[in-house]
């Protein structure tokens, strides 16, 4: 097996395919490199001797500065490098050329979609429950546990565990014959929001929840309200009808101030809910063009060898969606530091060139404002797998968005309404980003880690793709495909064609993601405050 790789020809630094000792020799084409230091796995070593001040470069960018000197062979690390990002300036540019991969196998393929009275297509058909205010998030999760029981849409019941732990005998529960077949399960979303902060952050929220409301995979929506709150139902519903002028699908509201009993409210709510629950069920699966796809791709707890494999298999997933007529969203704005101008090159709009920098030095300034910066990114999980800099990170991370061109840059809960790649200002942070990446439009999100997460979402399917078959095999409940093959030596566009099948089986329900199957569904919308 090869025991290291280099990413571009005129990268500064080879990585390390397994650990290394010093005294070992390893080869990379004609070069032979003694390694000095003991190196480990994921981790960079250095291709040629460095001084004080030299940029060293990965993916064909900069990615770091030396702030020592460094031997050739010897292990490249926060010892001996720092953050550095070369500065960019818009300027003349030639039109971008794109070859997108070869998708003929995939003419006239379909999935079966939800359609919508609109013709939106989703990828799933739940009925959602949200509040306005935390407050009313007991509510919410007291409206789920009644439906979802009964309903058979429970799952991962520890309930007989806990019985067993006690020495009570109980049998196993008999499965419940679904009422609602056409209808997914029924979904909760819970916050921190909607009182205290600012009447912005109210609005944010109301904003985002609107989003979520409209998109084609929920049914209907039942929304609880306290009555006091800075986000008022009347600011929602002027957020929904900004959201689509035409929103016809059924919203139950209900302000519990207005009720003189709790138990009278939730024995309303209940009965309401199910009443539509009923109407729901109506919408069949049928199948659809592959241009109905939008997906999101997204990274986190990424490793050494996440931009080797995972997201390069990925990227190569959204080019292939965009040359079938479909959607990506790229997106994590800290992450795409010191790949401004290779992004900026394949905008198609001149305007969307100066609105993607402006956004960046945006983000960049109220993070120095705050003591911070993106260079501070990298968590000590990242760093520990060999990602020592914000911008070796962000080289890594932007191979998720592929090689298309850049139809739209979208600022956070903004709809992604062309065809194409979009670039979505978010942080980082897992699940503020699929929150976002969902409110935008995707249908399905593709999810890269190397160290393993629990990230999902509680309308849209989150697959967990794996950099290394090592956290794929430890943590294969939570994992649904498996890139490690590519550092193996297999071809990129086999595994990228394994992960492609992967996404239309979920998307016409024929597979259930690892992240639904343990009830994952998690949704945090950003504050705008500074999140890296």
């Amino acid at each position: 097996m090869q025991k290291v790789i280099c990413i571009h020809p005129d990268d500064s630094m080879l990585v390390a395919l397994s650990d290394l000792s010093a005294g070992e020799i390893v080869s990379w084409g004609d070069e032979q490199i003694l390694i000095s230091t003991p190196i480990k796995v994921k981790h960079k070593l250095a291709r040629r001797a460095f001084v004080a001040g030299d940029i060293l470069t990965m993916y064909g960018v900069p990615v770091g500065r030396a702030t020592h000197a460094i031997r050739r062979g010897e292990a490249v690390t926060t010892d001996n490098l720092e953050h550095y990002a070369a500065e960019v300036e818009l300027g003349e540019s030639k039109p971008y050329s794109w070859t997108p991969p070869d998708v003929n196998r995939l003419e006239g393929a379909t999935f079966n979609g939800v359609v919508r009275a609109d013709g939106r297509v989703g990828t799933a058909n739940y009925w959602l429950i949200f509040p306005l205010v935390f407050c009313e998030n007991r509510n919410v999760e007291h409206l789920r546990n009644a439906l979802e029981g009964p309903l058979g849409y429970t799952s991962n019941d520890l309930a007989s565990f806990t019985l067993s732990l006690l020495g009570e005998d109980m049998e196993a529960p008999k499965p419940v014959v679904r009422p609602f077949p056409n209808v997914d399960g029924v979904r909760i979303i819970t916050h921190n929001g909607g009182c205290g902060g600012t009447r912005a952050d109210a609005r944010s929220l109301c904003k985002i929840l609107s989003t979520y409301a409209d998109h084609p995979n929920v049914a209907g929506i039942t929304v609880f309200s306290l009555g006091c709150q800075n986000a008022q139902i009347k600011m929602f519903k002027e957020e929904l009808a900004k959201q689509n002028a035409g929103f016809d699908k059924p919203v139950l509201v209900y302000e519990q101030q207005q009720w003189d009993s709790e138990e009278k409210m939730m024995k309303a709510v209940l009965q309401d809910t199910l009443s539509h629950l009923k109407e729901a069920n109506k919408v069949v699966r049928q199948p659809v063009p592959l241009s109905h796809l939008k997906i999101g791709v997204k990274c986190g707890g990424s490793d050494g060898f996440s931009g080797i494999s995972a997201n390069p298999a990925m990227g190569y997933v959204s080019d292939m969606i965009v040359a079938l007529g479909g959607s990506s969203i790229l997106a994590e704005f800290p992450e795409l530091c010191g790949v401004e101008a290779n992004l900026i090159d394949r905008c198609v709009e001149d305007d969307d060139k100066r609105r993607f920098l402006g956004m960046m030095r945006d983000f960049e300034a109220k993070a120095l404002a705050v003591g911070t910066h993106f260079a501070d990114n990298p968590s000590p999980g990242n760093i520990r797998d060999g990602l020592i800099t914000d911008a070796m990170k962000s080289a890594g991370a932007a191979k998720k968005g592929g090689t298309s061109p850049i139809v739209s840059v979208l600022d956070y809960g903004e709809q992604t309404a062309k065809p194409g790649l979009a670039l979505l200002c978010t942080p980082g942070g897992d699940v503020e980003s699929v929150t976002a990446m969902v409110a935008s439009g995707a249908n399905v999100v593709l999810f890269s880690t190397g160290l393993g997460t629990p990230t999902g979402n509680p309308i849209v399917p989150v697959l967990k793709i794996s950099s290394n078959t090592r956290v794929a095999s430890k943590l294969s409940d939570l994992i649904d495909y498996d890139c490690g093959p590519v550092i193996e030596g297999k071809p990129l566009p086999d595994v990228a064609n394994g992960l492609f099948d992967m996404v239309v089986a979920t998307a016409g329900g024929e597979y259930k993601c690892k992240a639904d199957r343990l009830q994952q569904y998690d949704f945090i919308f950003w504050k705008r405050d500074i999140s890296l």
